[in-house]
């Protein structure tokens, strides 16, 4: 492998990483009786106080219980997937998933793929000889920065808050 193709490469791994935020920020501190309007409807994950967690979609916020359909959970036996009650009690954190338009998928698309063509380019030049194997070098590299460009757009789209259940 010549050293131009092992830059392309990499320059196109380093393009599809994640993309976090560095900084965890502070808990959001709310009583049961706010937590309706900003959960109901959206994606969350529950750290119960018995050390179970408990993801799905928040159906009702009821005085004594969080209605959800569990996807997933920890504690199949107390928890089964389907819609199930979560008592008050035993909610201590949620993790509140929402997404934010689709600018970030647009934008990282629409960045992934002319990058993919300039590293594709790059990369078909650098390693082959021919056009019968230049041609799948493009086309690889063009479709995983694409792909890439895309996730990363998802996750910019992608807004969590972790809320504290206070008494």
């Amino acid at each position: 492998m010549t050293s131009r193709f092992q830059a392309a490469i990499l320059a196109a791994l380093l393009f599809t990483g994640p993309i976090h935020g560095l900084a965890a920020s502070k808990p959001l501190e709310l009583k049961w009786g706010e937590l309706a309007p900003l959960i109901v409807g959206n994606r969350v994950e529950l750290a119960l106080t018995d050390g179970v967690r408990v993801g799905g979609e928040a159906v009702v916020v009821r005085e004594d219980a969080l209605v959800m359909d569990v996807r997933k959970t920890s504690g199949e036996k107390s928890y089964p997937k389907g819609s199930g009650n979560i008592p008050r009690t035993l909610v201590s954190t949620i993790k509140l998933e929402r997404t934010r338009g689709s600018w970030g998928r647009s934008i990282g698309t629409v960045i992934g793929v002319l990058t993919g063509l300039v590293l594709g380019g790059c990369g078909a030049w650098a390693a082959t000889d021919s056009d019968g194997t230049g041609i799948p070098v493009f086309l690889g590299i063009a479709s995983a920065t694409a792909v890439g460009g895309y996730y990363a757009g998802r996750g910019l789209d992608k807004k969590t808050t972790m809320i504290k259940v206070v008494p």
